[in-house]
Formats: C-alpha cells, structure tokens, sequence
C-alpha cells in the first residue's frame, strides 16, 4: 500500500475489499469477487441530482454527517450538544500476521471530542469489521447507538432473515428488498430464537449453488439491531450493532466503547459456499478440539427430574453398551432442585438425592469407560432457593417493581462482583471436586427489566460478564468442555464460540423438525458444533414416532447424542442404535473436518453432503420426509474433481433388512438395484454435479447416506 494512496485493496483467494480510507471512516467501495489490481481505481461516489447538498454523502463504515439514512452513530453530551460528528483523516495503517490484513484507520472530531477507530480485515476470504469510540473530551459523552454499516451490491435484490420460537428455531425465510428499510430488533438479553443476528443479502436467482450471495453475522451474544436500507439512489447496505437501552451505554472520558465484529462472507456461486466461509471462520475462533467429538447421553428426555442412582446406573450401563463415550446429568442434581422452580443458584450437589455426593454415579461412569459432564444454568436464580433468600439484591431485577418470572426464575447479575465471584466459587469447587469433563452451560430466561447497581439498565453488563465467567472457569479448568444452551438454539453466535465446544442447536429431538432446524443452521455453523441428538419414539415435542435407523440418520452429520431411556428399547433398537453408533464414529473425522454442503431446497425432504478437504472421500445423505411423486436426479453439487468416484451404500440397520430404505416402487433405478445389491458402482465427479443419479423412490421418513471415494 502506498501510503499517499486513497484506496487500499485486501484481497483474499477468492474475495477483494476495496476501501477508501482518505475520510476520517474509511467507506468500503467493493466488497465481492476478487480483483488482480485497483490501479487504475476511481471513486464509486454517485451523481448528485438537484435537491441535494453539494458534496457527495459517503456511505461509510460509521456513516454520520450528511448522511440520511440510518448514521451509524448517535449519541450526545451534556444537553444534547455534540449529536452530529464529522471526524477527519489522522492516519491509517496495514497489518499482515497470523494469514490475516487488516487496514486500521483513525478518526477524530476534535469539535465533540471523540476519536473513532475502524478495523477491517480480510482472512480466508471472510471479512471482519468493528469501530472503537473513545471519549477525549473531559465530560461524559451518552452513546445511543455504534453499528457497523457495510454496502452490498446492487446486484442483491433479496433479502434472507431467520427467525424463530422454543422448539422450532432457525426458520429460514426470503423476500424481495423493497426500497426503504426492514429492521428487527432483539431485547431478548441473548441471542434469541427469535431474530438471531444474521442477515444474507442476494441475487434474484440466488439458490445453493448459483447466485451472488452476501452473509453477515453480528458476533454477539445480547442485545441487537440489524438494519436493511435500499436508498431511493439505488445503494443497499446493511447495517448491525449492539442495541442499548436507554441510558445504557455512556462512554465516560478516557473510556473507549468497541462494536462487536460484523463477520461478512461472500460467494459468486451460491449460499453452500458462502456457509463454508462462516464455518472456517467458526472453527478458527472455536476452541482447539482435543480429541473427536464424543457421542453424548443425555440424561434429560430419559430421567427429568427424577434422579435415582441406581437408575442412572443402569441408564450408563446401557448407554456404554451402545458405545457411547460421554454420560451428561442433566437438570436436577443440586440444592433443593427437584421441579423447574426452585434450587436455581444453589450449585452444591442435593444431599437428599445424592449422599455420597456424586463421586459414586461417576466413578461408575468412569469404569465404564465414559466421560462425565453435567448440566449447569449459572446466570439463573429461583425465587425459593438458597441463594436468593440469602441475597435477593442479586437478581437483576429493577427496584420499585415486580419482577417478570421466566419459567419460575429470574437473572442473577453476574455483573456485581460479589454475585459473580460466588459463582464462580461455586463452579470451580464443583469441577476441582468432581472428575467432570463436560459443562451444558443452559440459558432459560429472558434478560427484561433488569437494571444494575447503579440503577442502569444491565443487559450489556450482563453480558459482557458472562464471557469473563465462562473465559476464567476455563482458565482455571482447560480441560472441560462447555455447550452453549439457552432453551435450545438461543445463544448460538460467533461472538460465544471461542469459549465453547459445542451449541445445543434445539430442545427438539423430532427428526423431521430437527433436521429443518440443524439444516438452517448449516447456513451458519459447522456440523462439529452443532448437537444433534438420537430421541426417543414417540418424540416428546411432538408426539411423532420415527424408525430408530431414520433417528440415527438425522445426527450423523451433525455433533451425535443419544436423548432418551436406552434401557427401554427393545433389542432390535438397540441393535441398530449400536451400529448408529458405529456408523458416526467411521465417519465423524471427516464430517467434522470437511467441506459441508447442502443440495438445493425441495419440499419433501433435505440433501446434505460433506467432502474431505483434499476431495478424496465424501459423504452425502438423503432425508426422505414427506411423500414425493416425481423425485429429481440426485445430483451433488458440492463435489471437487473430475475423478471417477466409487459409490457405496452406507447400512443404516446392521443386516440386509431395510438395508437400502426400499420405497414404494416396483423397479428402482438400476445404479441403485446394484449398491442395493452390493455391487460396485462408479461414476465421474462431472456427472454427479452435473446430470446426477436417477433418483430412487423412498417412503416418507427414509433416509440414505452414500459414501463416495476416488476410485
């Protein structure tokens, strides 16, 4: 970069930034395919039509003065002076370490005292951007709102938003872009089921694999707003940051707010390979896996609240049995905790349940040859419990009126150094005491009405407080692993996952239902990360009843479990559970470590595939969920390579029944009598792609899983 230079160009293997940096904000003019060289760059400003100012209007990082769409900062000082900055030019520099550039720039206002730093960076083509405000003046200076703004191309002309409740999260849902704005705002004090930060932003024909796509993601466990402006000019942007309350955030002199990070990824080719953007992004900021992920139990939909260890005995006895590697207690172990609305906060283990402490159950568990985990909700506290008695002033309540309840509970303010040096106590003499492996870190209520100490609103507090729990937990104990659970799918962002292993993607073990929920949330996450558990049949959410191999099938691409009373299944279940079993740890290296994708949308059920890294193997699956007359050719689009690629039949049952998921078809294809029948079967990584394998018929609720390797 020359330093006299008025743009700077980060380019990445696939994907350029090209940004202005002359102004006090830098203003990104290019954000999409990569390009060779800006030397001969000139400015993207538009013409100015009569009726308007003078001078062109920047669509900056932080857009502010002039600018009349949404500015990216509002705020004030004493009497509402100082509302409208313009920071000028002081410097800018360029950083090139750990496989990552990065363009810093410096702005300052010296009229209201505020010094604004933009970062930008570019690794493994996803883009980072944050702003830092600093307030150099000598009084306060009340921040209402920092977002990140970040221009799209007019060629996006849809937009793709999530939404969502309990049980039913990561609803997936396109629309035209209209001309003006869509906006949501989340007040949920977490991620949300409803409205998790995520927005893409496309081409009209946009679909898996063709398309221009634009993904972007606030890296942020709390409060937000995401904003989508197409100007009557023809400029789209959207724009993203953390949402205050009123008199949330002041910025007191010599302090310095920062934005969380607006992850931004980009694909000329569709929505498959912009995931595969966020998922690389996700496993560099996760925590370094220390060995392969471990099939779970999970104590929850076997046992609820009733805890008996000799039951629980028998349930790990049967759960080692089916291989797996991993026992997880959950709720109702401690305090007075034997129903949802009491014991919350009173983390020492239940001498009426447990006697002898937990020592017994887990010194089982262990000579079984499993880990123990268990379940904890730390940011909670019921109303009858130990804790609050002791110390209601700790609930993050708001003085002067009575406190929503949230499934019987309210928040504890780990904000207050006292409320959060007791749990923390607590926690680390649970896991120094107990040989624990494994935290369920859950979230189960809302964060309303809660105001700190100092009277404040405190979600931001709160939040920022939890972070610093779970990073000094981890600190002082490196070797337990941590799930992200808040009611399910509630906290599940990048801004949590460097300090956890794994995100409870749904509380709902339905097959068909969670398969919807885990594919939607492959737009975003990795199948490493993502929990998906086997459930029991009927499902408890739903009433559904599912075969055992069509239950396996839904986890195997996915972080695996096992949710339900394994020591009621009958011997056939657990046969073909046990070879479930068997089945993901083949193949879980490769699924966790590959390229996933997903086959594009069709109603009656989902096609998902993963490939190894070097395209040498990969593992597709078929999800069969409702009746279809006219099946399409399986085509898999996600596959590299033109080599000849042996197919082969993944056995979902451990004999010859059902081997296949026959369907209600009197001749199937003849590629797929012969896998049926055992045979070899090959074909070109072109036709795959391309032309695809005539499609078998298969009954609702079947499922097929191929693995394919270079022959």
């Amino acid at each position: 970069m020359d330093s006299a230079s008025t743009f700077v160009h980060l380019a990445g293997e696939s994907v350029s930034v090209v940004l202005d940096v002359s102004g006090g904000v830098p203003v990104i003019e290019h954000w999409g395919g990569r390009l060779d060289s800006i030397d001969d760059w000139t400015s993207t400003a538009l013409a100015i039509p009569h009726g308007g100012l003078d001078d062109a209007v920047s669509l900056s990082i932080v857009p502010h003065e002039g600018f009349v769409g949404r500015p990216g900062l509002a705020g004030h000082r004493r009497g509402g002076r100082h509302w409208s900055p313009r920071f000028r030019h002081v410097d800018h520099s360029l950083d090139r370490s750990d496989g990552a550039v990065t363009i810093e720039v410096r702005g300052r206002d010296d009229v209201a005292e505020l010094e604004l730093v933009t970062q930008v960076s570019l690794v493994d083509d996803v883009v980072s951007v944050a702003a830092s405000l600093t307030n150099v003046g000598d009084g306060p200076y009340m921040l209402d709102a920092l977002s990140v703004t970040v221009p799209v191309s007019d060629r996006a002309s849809r937009l793709g938003t999530y939404s969502g409740r309990w049980g039913a999260e990561f609803r997936f849902e396109q629309f035209d872009w209209p001309i003006g704005a869509w906006s949501v705002e989340n007040r949920t004090g977490r991620t949300s089921h409803e409205h998790p930060p995520y927005v893409w932003a496309t081409s009209s024909n946009a679909d898996e694999w063709s398309g221009h796509v634009w993904g972007l993601h606030l890296a942020w466990s709390g409060n937000h707003t995401v904003f989508a402006e197409r100007l009557v000019d023809g400029r789209r942007y959207v724009q993203m940051g953390e949402l205050f309350h009123p008199g949330e955030m002041c910025v007191y002199p010599g302090e310095t707010y920062t934005t969380p990070t607006v992850i931004g990824v980009h694909s000329p080719s569709g929505f498959s390979p912009a995931s595969q953007c966020f998922h690389r992004e996700a496993r560099r900021r996760r925590p370094p896996l220390r060995s392969a992920r471990k099939v779970h139990l999970n104590t929850w939909e076997a046992v609820y609240f009733a805890h008996d260890l000799d039951r629980l005995k028998e349930l790990a006895d049967s759960a080692a049995d089916l291989g797996v590697e991993r026992f997880v207690l959950d709720d109702g172990w401690f305090g007075g905790r034997r129903h949802d609305g009491a014991g919350l906060g009173d983390w020492e283990v239940s001498h009426d349940v447990y006697p002898d402490g937990l020592t017994p159950l887990i010194d089982h568990v262990r000579s079984l040859g499993m880990d123990f985990g268990i379940w904890v909700e730390p940011e909670m506290v019921n109303p009858d419990s130990e804790l609050f008695r002791s110390h209601p002033e700790w609930a993050l309540t708001t003085e002067g009126y009575d406190a929503p309840l949230g499934r019987r509970q309210l928040v504890l303010d780990v904000a207050r150094v006292d409320a959060f040096e007791h749990v923390l106590a607590r926690l680390d003499t649970l896991l120094a005491d107990n040989d624990i492996a494994y935290l369920k870190w859950d979230m189960n209520r809302w964060v309303v009405q809660g105001s700190g100490v100092d009277g404040k609103a405190g979600s931001h507090e709160q939040t920022r407080s939890v972070y610093r729990l779970i990073d000094e937990l981890r600190h002082r104990h490196p070797g337990v692993e941590i799930e992200s659970c808040a009611s399910g799918g509630g906290r599940v962002d990048h801004g949590i996952i460097h300090l956890v292993e794994r995100f409870w993607t749904s509380d709902n073990n339905d097959p068909v239902e969670r398969s919807r929920i885990h594919h939607a949330a492959s737009m975003l996450m990795p199948p490493d990360v993502l929990g998906t558990h086997v459930g029991p049949s009927p499902a408890h959410n739903t009433g559904r009843r599912s075969s055992m191999a069509f239950r396996v099938a839904s986890t195997l691409f996915g972080h695996m479990g096992i949710e339900a009373d394994v020591t009621k299944l009958d011997e056939r279940e657990r046969e073909i559970l046990r070879h479930g079993v068997a089945v993901y740890k083949t193949y879980r290296d490769l699924v966790h470590s590959g390229r996933f994708f997903r086959v594009d949308r069709d109603p009656s059920g989902l096609c998902f595939g993963v490939e190894s890294e070097d395209g040498r193997e990969a593992l597709v699956c078929w999800l069969q969920i409702e009746s279809c007359v006219d099946p399409a050719p399986w085509r898999v689009p996600g596959l590299s390579g033109m080599e000849r690629r042996l197919v082969r039949v993944v056995p979902l049952v451990p004999s010859s029944e059902e081997r296949t998921a026959a369907g209600p078809a009197r001749r199937q294809p003849a590629w797929w009598e012969s896998v049926s029948r055992g045979d070899e079967f090959h074909v070109s990584g072109e036709v795959l792609r391309t032309i695809g394998l005539p499609a078998p018929v298969l009954a609702p609720q079947r499922a097929v899983v191929l693995h394919l390797s270079c022959s």
